[in-house]
């Protein structure tokens, strides 16, 4: 039997863009997660009015809004500190889009903020490569630990629209990690691995299960957040891996120019 809990979460959806169009039919449709959350609106630069019968609302309205207590990121990434900032003066809790800010100093003072005001937290439009491929960076220390920077490279033809990052990473123990992020017409969005060890190769990460909508296990994660369901020691490895994930994003923008 299912139970309607007792506290509902008033969200507003900041940024339609791709992510803010899944994020909103999220919380739209029947999940463990969204049962207590409830899409008060959006919030866009554009003149919209209803996105599928939910209201459009102006930004000061979701900042002064008793009913307004959650605030999805889902903007361009140029403007996650600017939101997030406001958001968080006005009492709100904030899930934001990779990367949460395009600095860590940003990062580290809008988490001093978050603590103070509303509890845990969660070069060009998307910004230099090592932030906007931060998600990847993530991912490897997730599985490797903090990691070193060793060297990096940028590779530029703009009249060509083409752009390559490479990032020679160093593990605590001391083994060689590359990380390597390309653009251009005709690349898609596709991830290669390589991981070369004493005992053999690996091409491709063992399938474990195809997790479809990343979006959604966000959203559980954040709602668990929310309900006070994270130890203080979870809270503080995650602060701790994302601030160093930005610090090495920094070292490398530093390192290509």
């Amino acid at each position: 039997m299912n139970v309607e809990p007792k506290r509902k979460f008033g969200v507003v959806v900041v940024g339609v863009g791709r992510a803010g169009s899944v994020r909103m039919r999220d919380l739209r449709n029947p999940h463990a997660s969204s049962a207590f959350l409830n899409l008060i609106g959006f919030v866009s630069r554009r003149e919209l009015k209803y996105i599928d019968e939910v209201q459009q609302i102006s930004l000061e309205d979701a900042l002064s809004s008793q009913e307004v207590e959650v605030a999805y990121i889902c903007s361009e990434s140029t403007s996650h500190e600017d939101y997030i900032r406001q958001f968080l003066n006005a009492g709100k809790h904030v899930l934001v889009e990779y990367p949460m800010t395009l600095s860590r100093a940003a990062a580290q003072d809008l988490w001093e903020l978050a603590e103070q005001k509303a509890g845990p937290l969660e070069e060009e439009r998307f910004g230099f490569p090592a932030f906007s491929g931060i998600s990847r960076l993530t991912w490897l220390v997730s599985l490797f630990g903090e990691l070193s920077l060793v060297s990096a490279t940028l590779e530029e033809r703009k009249e060509d629209q083409y752009m390559k990052m490479t990032v020679c990473l160093e593990t605590e123990n001391k083994r060689p990690l590359t990380w390597i992020e390309e653009k251009g017409p005709g690349l898609k969005r596709n991830r290669y691995l390589s991981f070369h060890f004493k005992s053999g190769s690996l091409e491709n990460i063992p399938n474990v299960g195809i997790n479809k909508n990343i979006f959604l296990k966000d959203q559980n994660i954040f709602v668990q957040k929310l309900l006070g369901q994270f130890s203080e020691k979870e809270l503080a490895a995650e602060k701790k891996r994302i601030l160093h994930c930005l610090w090495l994003a920094e070292e490398i923008q530093k390192c290509c120019r």
